[in-house]
Parts: structure tokens; C-alpha cells; sequence
């Protein structure tokens, strides 16, 4: 869908570990390349995986300051963008990273290290409703009230530094229905507000298609309703302004044979809108 050409300038906003990146390189070994990601970790595996190419560019960057990362390299406009929203394997498996509920390790959750924000400042200092505000919006959480009733409770004995702990909680809190963890969109939420992810993701369209060339290629993979409806909506203000073409009427999801190889694709949503 991106259609990588050898003398294009082409963008992966969220550049990860390189795999996006490596395979817009491959399929075009002359054009220019920038990645953007604002999570060093990842960065110094991703500089090692594209160290065999030329032209390649790693920036330490939020995904929606890729206007002013474009311009601060020299260029213009570019052919292409490439984002893939939401948290990566990296964020989940990493020790110490405090991404996953099934681990016993301190509540962070900051895909940028150097911000002060974390999941425990927001659990143990947000208010019982504000709390119960951020579980239901970003976590579309039905039980969000009596999530935030459970954690202000528990924090009034101790504060709540472990995922493990917090997890427990919601647990007890909501019980257990079916395979979902019940904490599962609790983390959600905590992750989403802890990174501003949807202002980040709102913001990061906007810029990226007034980067875009005529004819240059938007692609915006998300992984949950949220994230889809701003990029859906975003796309369709920009069609109904005359500056995008929507490729993808529908979003692409993976087919079986992906979801084989490749299990957590499961939730994964494409969009894709050309400049016009």
C-alpha cells in the first residue's frame, strides 16, 4: 500500500525495533528513510537492524512532531508515512518496562523514559473520579467507577507501585469473566493517558498529511476503536477538504495466514489515504 520508490523520502513515525522501516528499505535500497520514535530502548535496536543501509535517518522524537523532525533534516515533503500506533512487543516483554499486568514490576508505562508521568503518579494521585474518567474513555471500561472506588480504597492503606498489585485489585474488584484478563482495558487506559497517545495519534495525521507530496501514501495501522475512529475521521475531513484520496474504504485487517505467523496482529486495523 505504501508503494516505496528508490528516489522517494519515505517516513516510519514509529520506527520500533525497524521492521517497517527495513522492509520499505528493502523493497527500495536508494531512497531516504527516516525513522522517528521517542523510546531510546527500541531506538538502539533499530539503529543496529538498519546499519546496513545508506541513507537512513534515526531521530529521538514524538511521532507528532514528524513535521518539524522532516524539516530539521532539510527536507521538504516527503513520498510516504508509515505509523503503527499502540504499544509494541518490546514495551510488553521488556523487564522493568511496567507495560504488562501479568508482571510483578513497578507501574511506569512510559514509552518516553525522560517524562515525569507515570502509571503510578496516575493511579495514586489522580482523583476517584478522574481515575474512573480515564478507565471508561481510554479503556471503554464498563466498570470503570467501581475500578477507580477499588483503586482509591487500596491506595489509602499503601500507595500502588506494582502492576502485579494492581492487577489483583481490579480483579477483585470486577471478577473474572471469560478469557480477557479483567484488567486488561484498565492497563489500556493507564498506558493511553499516561502517553498521550490519542493527542499524539490526532495530531501526528494532521501534520503528516500536510508533509505528504502529491501522489505520496499515508499508512496508519491501529489496534483499537479509538485509535481507528481518529484516524477514519481524520481521513474523511481531509477527503471532504479535497486533499485525500481514501484508499482503503474499509480498514485491512490481517488475513489467517498473518494471524499464524503472527498472533498479536489479531486487533490490527490499516488505513490508507493518498495526497491529492
Amino acid at each position: 500500500m505504501l508503494q516505496p520508490q528508490h528516489d522517494g523520502i519515505y517516513v516510519d513515525a514509529t520506527v520500533g525495533l525497524g521492521g517497517h522501516a527495513e522492509g520499505i528499505l528493502q523493497q527500495s535500497h536508494e531512497c531516504i528513510l527516516i525513522g522517528i520514535d521517542r523510546d531510546e530502548q527500541a531506538l538502539e535496536i533499530a539503529r543496529q537492524r538498519l546499519s546496513p543501509y545508506q541513507n537512513v535517518h534515526i531521530v529521538t522524537e514524538h511521532f507528532s512532531n514528524m513535521k518539524s523532525v522532516v524539516h530539521g533534516l532539510g527536507f521538504d515533503k516527503v513520498n510516504g508515512i508509515i505509523l503503527d500506533a499502540g504499544v509494541s512487543t518490546l514495551h510488553l516483554k521488556a523487564e522493568g518496562r511496567g507495560f504488562s499486568f501479568l508482571k510483578d514490576e513497578l507501574l511506569d508505562m512510559r514509552m518516553d523514559q525522560r517524562q515525569e508521568l507515570t502509571a503510578e503518579k496516575v493511579v495514586n494521585k489522580y482523583s476517584e473520579e478522574d481515575l474512573a474518567f480515564v478507565i471508561w474513555k481510554y479503556g471503554e471500561e464498563r466498570f470503570s467507577r467501581k475500578i477507580a472506588r477499588a483503586i482509591v480504597y487500596a491506595r489509602s492503606k499503601k500507595p500502588l507501585t506494582s502492576c502485579k498489585e494492581l492487577a489483583e485489585i481490579i480483579q477483585k474488584a470486577v471478577g473474572r469473566r471469560g478469557r480477557i484478563h479483567p484488567a486488561t482495558r484498565t492497563f489500556q487506559a493507564l498506558r493511553i493517558e499516561v502517553n498521550r497517545e490519542l493527542e499524539e495519534l490526532s495530531t501526528a495525521v494532521e501534520s503528516g498529511a500536510e508533509l505528504l507530496q502529491k501522489g505520496g501514501r499515508f499508512c496508519v495501522i491501529s489496534y483499537h476503536s479509538l485509535e481507528d475512529r481518529i484516524v477514519k475521521n481524520a481521513f474523511k475531513k481531509l477527503a471532504k477538504e479535497g486533499l485525500f484520496n481514501i484508499i482503503t474504504k474499509k480498514p485491512l485487517v490481517p488475513g489467517q495466514e498473518e494471524l499464524k505467523i503472527n498472533p498479536s496482529s489479531r486487533s490490527a486495523k490499516l488505513r490508507v489515504g493518498e495526497k491529492i
